[in-house]
């Protein structure tokens, strides 16, 4: 009779939590950032790291760059990927934006700019690999609190990665994203490159 209990227990309990979860995912917008949102206010209190050194690092004191002094009163072009060294991030990614960077420029963006959930020093390193420091500003989101500001978080723990981000891109003018992309999956490359965002200046 206890096991019979405990198995009705059980399965009401798996019953409820698949339940909460189906309804939890069809309410849950697909990112809380959107076309006509203010990036800042959206993030409140969220700084990023620009990509540096270890020593550079002691000698800012750490210092992190709040996201008004990245966005307000500038056009930029940001692009979020899931990590440093990884494949489609570094094949794929961040070259389409440096082969691009002068079409760009001549759209009249003040900057372009790589974010990813990890510390400012493997960003800067990965930039150096890649040559793209000349084109492209790259920050560290260290914990993750931009992207999950902006309901952009992903779970990439299948991959060894842990808490990143989705692969996205976004066209940002004083603060207000005019156009957003988020690929259907973090392996995907299909919206988030430079070609796409181009055509959306």
């Amino acid at each position: 009779m206890a096991s019979t209990i405990l198995k009705r227990v059980t399965s009401s309990a798996m019953k409820s939590r698949l339940e909460s979860l189906l309804t939890g995912a069809s309410r849950r917008s697909y990112a809380s950032v959107a076309a006509g949102t203010d990036i800042v206010n959206a993030a409140p209190g969220v700084c990023l790291q620009k990509a540096r050194s270890w020593d550079e690092g002691v000698s800012s004191n750490f210092s992190t760059t709040p996201l008004k002094d990245i966005f307000t009163g500038k056009k930029v072009v940001v692009f979020g990927l899931p990590g440093a060294y990884t494949g489609v991030c570094s094949q794929q990614h961040v070259p389409s934006y440096k082969k691009n960077i002068d079409k760009f420029k001549a759209k009249g963006i003040d900057s372009v700019i790589c974010v990813a959930v990890n510390d400012p020093y493997t960003m800067n390193a990965w930039a150096d690999k890649l040559q793209a420091k000349d084109a492209i500003e790259f920050y560290g989101d260290f914990d993750g609190s931009f992207h999950k500001s902006l309901e952009l978080e992903k779970d990439l723990s299948a991959a060894l990665l842990g808490p990143r981000s989705e692969r996205w891109s976004a066209y940002v003018v004083d603060g207000k994203v005019k156009a957003l992309n988020v690929e259907e999956a973090p392996s995907d490359f299909k919206v988030s490159g430079a070609e796409v965002i181009l055509e959306q200046i």
